[in-house]
């Protein structure tokens, strides 16, 4: 959203609009953070980041490790070139991975390097003095297909469930949490994950934009997934029980994609004292809640 110049928008009303800094300003600060609440964007227009070749991949730890991984993760100072967000996860059972590993619970960290390629062993360093991985996937590749990785795993059709919330610390009792529910992941392809958000987002007020958590370290996300219509019960109950227990340990709020529906004081948490601006501005593009199927922002 830091990178959006301009969109394109159809309103309620039928109007045909543009949102910038110098038109609409108002609906321009809105979408960036607001969500779904104020038209059909049909264009953006985006500053772009040149990036080609990164050094990038997955690496997996035992069950073992995952609280010193974790307490190592949380202090580690990392160049703002490599990026790594945390997940517990069950191992696919297929290539790349050794069949030893297949649906085994691990840790693990992904990582994406998009420095100069012949700095990004200098910039691992501290990632390899730390502990070897038991299992490494890590190499230059297009950014493009560090994106598209996972894709395989997880096809359209599947059932979701999630639960989110900003971090700004995990103290060792969220740690124990974490590695409580961690050993009950319910399927295969559920997990969690941590995000790092503490780069370029935090050098931006919190109110330049509708987004208010700048001052975030971690968006975590978890996630109960399974193709299979009859374990939406029990990948919901894990997911609701697993953020209840770390719910205490966040900011309040949480990234609006990875939200369910959990009611307006939830949207109010996410939004804080952006909130009532967001509330005129939807009263002025939106009066009759058109736009209601989302995280709503209600003009009432």
């Amino acid at each position: 959203m830091d990178n959006l110049l301009e969109a394109d928008l159809v309103l309620a009303d039928s109007r045909f609009v543009t949102a910038s800094a110098k038109e609409n300003p108002d609906l321009f600060w809105a979408i960036r953070g607001g969500g779904g609440n104020f038209g059909i964007v049909t264009s953006f227009l985006f500053r772009g980041c040149p990036v080609d070749q990164v050094f990038a991949g997955p690496m997996l730890w035992e069950m073992d490790h995952a609280r010193e991984l974790l307490q190592w993760y949380r202090e580690v100072a990392l160049p703002e070139e490599l990026y790594g967000f945390f997940a517990f996860l069950k191992v696919p059972p297929g290539p790349p991975f050794p069949e030893e590993l297949h649906r085994k619970t691990m840790c693990g960290i992904v990582w994406a390097y998009c420095g100069p390629l012949d700095k990004a062993q200098e910039a691992f360093r501290p990632v390899r003095n730390f502990r070897a991985a038991k299992f490494e996937l890590t190499g230059a590749m297009p950014y493009t297909a560090l994106q598209s990785m996972f894709d395989a795993i997880y096809p359209p059709g599947d059932q979701w469930y999630w639960r989110g919330d900003f971090v700004a610390r995990i103290p060792d009792e969220a740690i124990d949490q974490h590695l409580k529910f961690a050993e009950q992941l319910p399927t295969l392809k559920s997990t969690m994950h941590l995000y790092p958000v503490d780069g370029a987002v935090s050098r931006m007020d919190r109110h330049e934009t509708a987004f208010s958590y700048r001052d975030a370290k971690w968006s975590m996300v978890i996630v109960g997934v399974d193709p299979d219509p009859a374990n939406a019960e029990k990948i919901t109950t894990w997911t609701k029980d697993y953020w209840a227990a770390l719910h205490p340990y966040s900011l309040g709020g949480a990234y609006v994609n990875f939200m369910m529906d959990e009611g307006i004081d939830r949207i109010k948490a996410t939004y804080r004292d952006n909130y009532n601006r967001l509330v005129e501005i939807k009263r002025k593009y939106d009066p009759d809640n058109f736009f209601r199927i989302n995280q709503n922002i209600r003009p009432d």
